[in-house]
């Protein structure tokens, strides 16, 4: 257990894959106008790291080497695939508010980089718990710009009013404008990365 959690604190935190290695930035800066959409993208990255990295696991002594990469691939497509269907059905105004940026999960450098970095080398619970603490880190940096993003934003948090509309009204808006942009995300991504090895938190600060 001790293992587990050390595991699962390298991963989110240490090396977390975006304040660390840089990894997945293009969602932290698209998908992070709010809370409930950083959640959900969260919570998909970490249904499709995790079942990759199990399969990939299970298949590596069969996987020929010079095929690897079409074989994650293919694994990982079929995940996506399957998690933009489910999000259609149960969640369809988050699927469109994320619009195509569940689809391009396939291309994120944190879910085929885990697979050949970890579960091509090891047994299918290391990689799943590798597989998880990548997740919840990755799904941490997103809520956390979210958040600022929301409240800065809009004045609200998950939808429930926080700052007063007249605080907005009274500078003759309805919201900030900058906090809604993409610009924002990148600017309090830097902050955050910066605050994040200040604390410790990335090897980039040993």
């Amino acid at each position: 257990m001790a293992s587990i959690k050390k595991q699962i604190k390298e991963a989110s935190w240490q090396s977390n894959p975006i304040a660390y290695q840089v990894l997945g930035i293009c969602s932290a800066l698209a998908v992070t106008v709010n809370v409930e959409n950083a959640l959900i993208m969260g919570a998909s990255v970490i249904a499709v790291l995790s079942g990759s990295n199990v399969a990939i696991s299970l298949m590596r002594n069969v996987i020929p080497h010079r095929i690897r990469i079409i074989v994650q691939l293919a694994v990982v497509s079929t995940l996506v695939i399957l998690v933009d269907q489910v999000l259609k059905a149960y969640l369809f105004e988050a699927s469109k508010a994320l619009s195509v940026f569940v689809g391009l999960i396939i291309t994120n450098c944190i879910i085929l980089g885990r697979a050949e970095a970890f579960a091509m080398g090891n047994p299918p619970m290391p990689s799943l718990w590798d597989a998880i603490g990548n997740g919840i880190g990755y799904t941490w940096v997103l809520v956390v710009i979210g958040a600022f993003r929301e409240l800065l934003g809009g004045g609200q948090l998950l939808g429930f009013r926080v700052i007063p509309i007249s605080f907005y009204e009274a500078t003759g808006y309805v919201d900030n404008g900058l906090m809604v942009l993409a610009p924002a995300a990148f600017i309090l991504l830097g902050l955050l990365i910066w605050v994040s090895k200040e604390l410790g938190g990335a090897k980039g600060n040993e």
